[in-house]
């Protein structure tokens, strides 16, 4: 972003104090879901115009959304932290996990991983954005922070409870079991697009793993 953007910025939260997500400073005047909704859903319509990331300014979507760059940088600190929110709109949402076993729990985790597979293979905008992401590290680094972090320490906080309660063996690493886990589920998603990606999938990896995992029984 160019100085005069950063500029902007300033002079729009300034009414703010401490900081908010991503290290934004703190909105000074209460959230309008429906100027968010305005906002992220001008980023949609350019990115399915096919307009580069790199492309979209935030004078950009301002024009588009009908609001003043203020008004964005009310809500989100820059380009980086608002594709992110983007991304999570075009995105199914977070799973709520049943915390009745550890294996329910992977199910809906993997579950989650399946059906962002679908989006993403029948979304454009997810897969245009997801391919120019790649390209963008800055991006990618703020993307990957706020969005696939927190989802890999939620998977490795399931894991370490079912260890405790003997649900697989004490001796595997849960880094490694996490990988076991959420790996063939990303092939499939990522790698393999020709590769199906079929109701009960979820069940048959995590059973499989399970079975490779579990305390050996007396």
């Amino acid at each position: 972003m160019g100085g005069a953007e950063q500029g902007s910025a300033g002079a729009g939260a300034g009414t703010g104090t401490g900081t908010g997500r991503g290290g934004a400073p703190a909105r000074g005047r209460p959230r309008s879901e429906a100027v968010e909704r305005s906002i992220i859903e001008g980023v949609m319509r350019l990115l399915e115009e096919g307009v580069p990331l790199a492309d979209i300014s935030i004078e950009r979507v301002a024009r588009i959304a009908g609001v003043g760059k203020a008004t964005i940088y009310r809500r989100w600190s820059g380009r980086e932290e608002l594709f992110c929110d983007v991304m999570r709109a075009a995105e199914p949402p977070d799973p709520q996990l049943p915390g009745t076993s550890m294996r329910d729990d992977l199910i809906v985790i993997l579950e989650s991983l399946r059906r962002r597979g679908l989006a993403s293979r029948s979304s454009a905008i997810m897969h245009n954005v997801y391919a120019q992401m790649k390209s963008s590290p800055k991006v990618w680094k703020v993307y990957h922070a706020t969005v696939i972090e927190p989802r890999r320490l939620m998977t490795l906080d399931v894991l370490r409870r079912g260890q405790a309660n003997g649900e697989f063996r004490a001796d595997v690493d849960v880094e490694l079991a996490n990988d076991l886990f959420v790996g063939p589920m990303l092939v499939r998603a990522v790698i393999r697009p020709d590769a199906g990606l079929e109701e009960g999938l979820s069940e048959r990896i995590v059973d499989t793993v399970l079975a490779g995992l579990a305390p050996a029984t007396r």
